[in-house]
């Protein structure tokens, strides 16, 4: 069903001018809106391209390479390092900003309708404060979401999922673009001014990423600009590498936690990896959470004391009061357990909830009603809950920043307030250092259940959020309830201290959720400053993972397949040895003869119907019979910079002045390549030829036919590639492997499943 606004879409899309054929277009189509969107998780969609992870080594690249002397590459080094170290600053500086903003917006906000509600407790009233408070969490909220979702609608969620899939090879539109980066800072500090179930954490992994992208290309398409330097850096190889120290940076920023930073990049991202990247990423996360404590501690005026390493500080955990026992393990992993069954409760929610968004609201106003919707159903639930609530607990001795008395006697304040009337962040701290008896069991009991709704159904909304610091908060709740009961049990013995299990359940939660298991034990390690709880955390993640998995797939990967991504894990699906490139590849192949007609080249790149990224080059000999020997690969985007620069043979033997193409020009074009319809080649350029022999890549890899899917998937995984070419005996194409035909395969409940193919 073409509606006007897909066919608006595609003329945004390219460059061409489009609109004359639009008018025409939408006096023809009725205008009409489909109510639903059929959507099938078990489809790969086929809008999604592969990166270029493997360098085309065609004679102009190796010329290049061969003219670069010793000193030369060492310049290059070291520009890689000042790359990471500006990386690492500007997610610093950024993060800052974030705080900075949302401390001050939110503590104004805060303190508004802190006054009002003490004003009308006095003398009664109270549904004007709730309308209040409703308001402007809703006001805040539609402003964040309207940014969103009709200026860029990728800075949507915590765009964890995204930087994944980019990592894994997958080019995902506009994902690392000036513009997104706006929009998701923006979007962040209102979301979470407003009052959302969400965190700031995620989303700063996705800003460290764009900043990355940005730096290392040394221009930005958004702006139309070109500062002309790092330009040895414009291909996928180098821009990944450096998106992957970027994703390090936002983590060490959001937790302070600069080697689960580079873990995280090893676990969740960068399918190539080395011991240099390595370094380079961990100096890129030192340098990022290092600019961010000093500025925040600078903001705060205390200048030489550096104290707030991340974005969110657990607060110190002494080892002394702290301790844990070894009868304490079981209860540890008792607790894991529950934290993988309400992990796997969450995602199985918004799982049916994503698929209602994805079929019913689709269209960007509904989007940004939904936000307004939840934000107002947010403070309504708060306040309710701390109008209903008797908790009171005395004010002195207690470090509550904005105290609700509400009916409670002088010199008393409200403890559900404190979970409520506050920023995620301030919450879970709270939880954790809270001396025992602040809160009541029931006041927990009930913040647990209704603020994990809230969270559900939050995240997916179209705000730029994350899901990490509302997990977090879930599980410090239930923990902290599951302390108190213990030492109900055990009648007040010393060792139930709640804080402790406000960490450990915290720790079950976000584990059951998200599912990471390395980067996680150290971020947590590392945010709460002892090592004494790496062994408890460890098992606690572990048990929750493998208790999720058996229900349900983590939440960014379960994201990653509902918008249907070419995904690759990291191993090929266990029982996919039946399987052999022939069965697996993609026929037939287009193939170019090394010197080729300009008219079949344009006709090749126009056809729609396939649209090849990669086309074998085979021996040009018409005379035999045999089928031509595989001579190497070209890609669409270099063909099109030789029609774009006209090298034909013919103007070359007229010996007309024409420079020599560069590697240079390849890469001015990076990467927005122009579309074949903006070229314009005459009929008479039409019966030239063209020479690919100095273009094409003469080593591509290839695999022959009788090769088992694990071997071909494990080739094109580790090295990243985007094309593997299938030979025969005789060295002739047979097929081509790329990104989709591998991602099909894929393990269900019922053993291997092979998707189908869609379009959208």
């Amino acid at each position: 069903q073409f509606t006007p606004s897909s066919f608006l879409r595609i003329g945004q899309l390219s460059n061409v001018d489009l609109n004359e054929d639009i008018h025409e277009l939408e006096t023809e189509v009725p205008r009409q809106r489909p109510n639903e969107i059929p959507h099938n998780e078990k489809l790969l969609s086929l809008k999604y391209e592969s990166l270029d992870y493997d360098n085309s080594e065609n004679q102009l690249f190796l010329e290049e390479e061969r003219r670069i002397n010793h000193a030369a590459f060492r310049t290059v080094e070291i520009k890689r390092w000042v790359i990471c170290a500006m990386i690492g600053i500007l997610t610093g500086l950024v993060a800052c900003f974030i705080d900075i903003v949302v401390e001050n917006l939110a503590g104004l906000k805060y303190r508004v309708v802190k006054d009002n509600i003490d004003k009308f407790t006095a003398k009664g009233g109270l549904s004007f404060s709730l309308l209040l408070w409703a308001t402007l969490n809703a006001s805040v909220v539609m402003v964040g979401s309207l940014i969103v979702a009709f200026i860029e609608p990728v800075a949507a969620g915590s765009g964890i999922p995204q930087i994944k899939c980019y990592l894994n090879g997958v080019k995902i539109p506009h994902v690392v673009r000036l513009k997104t980066l706006v929009i998701k800072v923006c979007g962040v500090i209102l979301s979470v001014v407003g009052g959302l179930a969400v965190g700031k954490e995620g989303p700063m992994i996705h800003s460290g990423s764009v900043i990355a992208a940005g730096i290392s290309q040394g221009r930005s398409t958004s702006l139309k600009r070109d500062f002309k330097i790092f330009e040895y850096f414009r291909r996928d190889t180098e821009k990944r590498d450096f998106v992957s120290a970027g994703a390090a940076a936002g983590v060490s920023a959001a937790f302070g936690a600069p080697v689960g930073g580079v873990l995280f990049s090893l676990e969740e991202g960068a399918s190539f990896w080395n011991q240099f990247l390595t370094w380079r990423i961990f100096f890129a996360s030192m340098i990022s959470t290092f600019t961010l404590n000093s500025v925040l501690s600078v903001y705060h005026g205390n200048a030489w004391d550096l104290s707030s390493p991340g974005l969110i500080n657990f607060g110190r955990f002494d080892s002394e009061k702290m301790g844990y026992t070894i009868q304490e393990i079981p209860i540890f992993i008792f607790m894991g357990v529950v934290g993988g069954i309400l992990g796997a409760l969450f995602n199985a929610l918004n799982y049916w909830l994503t698929m209602f968004r994805i079929r019913y609201i689709h269209r960007p106003c509904l989007q940004v009603v939904e936000a307004m919707l939840v934000a107002a159903v947010t403070a309504t639930v708060g306040f309710v809950m701390i109008y209903c609530s008797r908790d009171c607990q005395p004010i002195q001795g207690s470090s509550v920043a904005y105290p609700l008395q509400l009916f409670c006697a002088d010199g008393e304040y409200n403890s559900m307030a404190t979970a409520f009337f506050n920023t995620p962040e301030k919450s879970v701290v709270n939880l954790f250092h809270d001396p025992p008896g602040s809160y009541n069991p029931m006041t927990l009991g009930m913040f647990t259940l209704m603020y994990f709704f809230l969270a559900c159904w939050t995240y997916g909304l179209t705000v730029s959020a994350g899901v990490f610091i509302p997990s977090l908060l879930i599980g410090a709740a239930w923990g902290r309830l599951f302390g108190i009961s213990l030492s109900y049990l055990t009648k007040g013995s010393i060792w139930a201290d709640p804080g402790k299990y406000a960490l450990m359940g915290a720790a079950a939660q976000l584990g059951g959720i998200v599912r990471m298991t390395l980067s996680l034990t150290v971020i947590m390690m590392e945010a709460t400053g002892n090592v004494t709880y790496g062994f408890p955390i460890m098992l606690v993640l572990m048990t929750a993972k493998i208790v999720g998995d058996y229900f349900v797939e983590g939440l960014y990967d379960m994201h990653i397949q509902l918008q249907s991504v070419p995904f690759l894990h990291w191993e090929a699906p266990v029982t996919s040895h039946s399987l052999t490139a022939r069965e697996v590849m993609s026929t037939p192949v287009t193939c170019l003869r090394r010197i080729e007609r300009v008219g079949t080249v344009v006709d090749i790149l126009s056809d729609t119907s396939s649209n090849h990224n990669g086309f074998p080059v085979v021996e040009s000999n018409p005379d035999t019979t045999q089928v031509a020997g595989l001579r190497g690969l070209i890609l669409r985007s270099q063909l099109i910079v030789l029609l774009k620069h006209k090298v034909f043979v013919e103007r070359a033997n007229l010996s007309v002045v024409q420079r020599r193409l560069k590697l240079k020009d390849f890469r001015d074009a990076y990467p927005r390549f122009p579309p074949i319809q903006s070229i314009h080649v005459s009929q008479d350029e039409r019966e030239c030829m063209i020479d690919l022999s100095e273009f094409m890549n003469p080593s591509p890899y290839t695999v022959p036919q009788e090769a088992s899917l694990p071997r071909v998937f494990k080739l094109f995984r580790a090295l990243g590639l985007r094309h593997l070419v299938v030979v025969d005996n005789r060295n002739e194409v047979v097929g081509m492997v790329t990104r989709k035909d591998l991602a099909r395969y894929r393990l269900g409940k019922e053993g291997l499943e092979e998707l189908s193919l869609a379009q959208t």
